[in-house]
């Protein structure tokens, strides 16, 4: 057996993945910084405490992402599964538990295992030597002091920061009626062909009544410990929209360079642009539409848009302090770093968003250092899988732009360029999975159509997911 493997972190990763390691007989330390160091967000000394909702969402396993990731994280012994099982709370189709019972049960199985020893202190400084196989599991919110030894190792400048994020449209919801194929000016870019984005155009009625609809939703604020919220880098779009009414139509939503082929002789007054998000080209970003506003009056918001009348959402969008890596950039698929790979990482950290999604990365970092650590080689969920298509994304789903750089100028030194960071966090999806062909009709001969489309998508997704996993498993 090799020697012992060390965690840094205590919360849904880092107790998950010490719970599959020394499950499979392998000698854990797991090191949580509090009590000792509190955060701002924490209020226990427990393992896995969850900081915000009690909800780890639904547990639908045939139709909904989530869910499945839930059953796939059961068969493969999830330890925080199991305690959510044992502490659940009503709460329809979800899962919601007790969040006091869920942290304590947690925190008493990882103390009672023989495997895992535990040391109640805040790591500092670099990672020793000796040290054979680390997984660090910090979260987002990191130390300071961590932070900066991680961004030694990554060569990373800044990894706690306000981070943009825009929502995310399922191709499938956008209306083509309306919107249209064209990059700006038909610039062709790297392995593109001049038709990169979707663009949904607006007249000046339907700008001002979208900017009048923006300025008067609601949105949330920004808790007291997360510091200056805003930097002109990011603005929220709430926040330019009441900068001027022009703002929006001159920054993200400019309509230069581009040509409604429905209507070539109209030049739209304002254009949004969407992005691919992912390699399968399922998913897309809203270019620039990075916001605070509330959950519900966002998605009514944007849907005001032409062509996103009907916008079905992966993520909706939001502004919030984060500490995470450059994933697909830094970390191989065994989410080791690159260029130090007894060193990996896992959960939020990782830019995976969500409880259940922290613990799956866990549970694969669990199992990726034991299998290396014992002379073998890790083994990889299928991308059809829920926890393969969150890997896939993680370590290289995402589409790095070229086109997204900064300038870059300290004093005394030559202007350089950056990259400009484009991987976002993301909770698990269906727009992750590889596509399905679905049939024309279903089991009892009715064409499937409408939304029935979109349901037997996601079942069919659901099944082979599993199916698949069985497969893995035997094999593991």
């Amino acid at each position: 057996m090799a020697k012992e493997i060390h965690i840094i972190g205590a919360g849904l990763a880092g107790s998950e993945a010490a719970w599959q390691i020394a499950n499979l007989g392998g000698k854990v330390v797991l090191h949580e910084m509090r009590p000792q160091r509190k955060t701002d967000a924490h209020h226990t000394d427990s393992f896995a405490e969850l900081v915000c909702s009690n909800s780890f969402r639904s547990d639908d396993k045939d139709f909904n992402a989530v869910g499945l990731i839930h059953e796939e994280m059961r068969q493969l012994n999830s330890i925080i599964l199991q305690c959510a099982d044992g502490n659940k709370v009503p709460a329809g189709g979800a899962l919601a538990v007790d969040r006091h019972e869920f942290s304590a049960s947690v925190t008493k199985a990882l103390e009672a295992h023989p495997n895992i020893s535990i040391v109640r202190e805040e790591f500092v400084g670099d990672i020793p030597k000796e040290w054979d196989d680390v997984i660090i599991a910090s979260g987002p919110l990191t130390s300071d002091a961590l932070s900066k030894s991680i961004a030694k190792l990554t060569d990373e400048d800044e990894l706690a920061f306000f981070d943009a994020i825009a929502p995310i449209v399922y191709k499938d919801s956008i209306n083509f009626d309306k919107a249209w194929y064209q990059s700006r000016y038909d610039k062709i870019g790297p392995d593109g062909d001049g038709k990169d984005y979707i663009n949904c155009p607006m007249s000046e009625v339907q700008y001002h009544e979208f900017i009048d609809a923006l300025i008067a939703a609601d949105s949330t604020e920004f808790k007291e410990w997360e510091g200056t919220p805003y930097f002109d880098g990011c603005l929220p779009i709430e926040i330019m929209a009441e900068r001027g009414r022009e703002t929006l139509r001159w920054g993200p939503m400019k309509p230069v360079g581009l040509t409604d082929p429905k209507n070539p002789t109209v030049k739209p007054y304002a254009i949004v642009q969407l992005r691919q998000d992912n390699k399968l080209g399922t998913l897309y970003n809203i270019v620039g539409f990075q916001t605070k506003l509330k959950y519900g009056s966002q998605a009514d918001v944007l849907r005001m848009i032409p062509g996103l009348d009907k916008a079905e959402f992966a993520r909706l969008g939001g502004i919030h302090r984060n500490t995470y890596l450059n994933s697909p950039i830094l970390l191989d698929k065994n989410l080791s770093l690159k260029k130090h790979p007894k060193i990996r990482f896992a959960g939020q950290i990782t830019g995976v968003e969500g409880y259940v999604e922290s613990a799956a990365c866990g549970l694969l970092a669990g199992r990726f250092v034991f299998a290396e650590a014992n002379g073998g080689a890790a083994s990889y969920p299928p991308e059809t899988t829920a926890l393969g298509a969150l890997l896939d994304h993680i370590t290289g789903g995402h589409l790095v732009h070229e086109d997204e750089e900064l300038d870059i100028q300290k004093a005394d030194e030559a202007p350089k360029k950056k990259k400009k960071r484009s991987f976002q966090p993301m909770n698990v999806n269906f727009g992750l999975f590889p596509p399905v062909t679905l049939p024309k009709v279903d089991e009892d001969g009715n064409r499937i159509k409408g939304k029935a489309k979109s349901r037997y998508r996601k079942q069919m997704m659901s099944k082979r997911a599993l199916i698949d996993l069985k497969i893995w498993i035997k094999t593991l």
